[in-house]
């Protein structure tokens, strides 16, 4: 997966493991990473400290859901046909261009 902002190509957390995956975002004050989760059609926001955006796509990489600025103590239920869901620093849908490549 390749992901850009402002076309230009950003570094990931790819959450594939366990640890990545239960971890996340909890506990991180000023988030700047972008972190993307396979195989994930739902998250919750629990322990965290701040905002986040979320993109929710298809194994395709076609986007089916943004979320802007979701709230700690959060949860997206499990959502039809969502493979990816990407998780990015508050207000990054809002001001910036984003493109994801498979």
């Amino acid at each position: 997966m390749r992901i850009l902002i402002n076309q230009k190509e950003q570094d990931f957390i790819l959450c594939n493991n366990f640890k990545t995956r239960f971890l996340g975002l909890m506990g991180k004050k000023n988030i700047q990473d972008i972190y993307v989760f396979p195989h994930c059609n739902s998250i919750h926001t629990f322990f965290m400290r701040e905002p986040i955006d979320v993109v929710l796509l298809k194994k395709d990489g076609t986007v089916i859901k943004t979320i802007e600025n979701l709230k700690p103590w959060r949860m997206i239920i499990p959502q039809k046909n969502v493979y990816w869901i990407i998780e990015l620093p508050k207000k990054t849908l809002k001001t910036k261009e984003l493109q994801f490549f498979l």
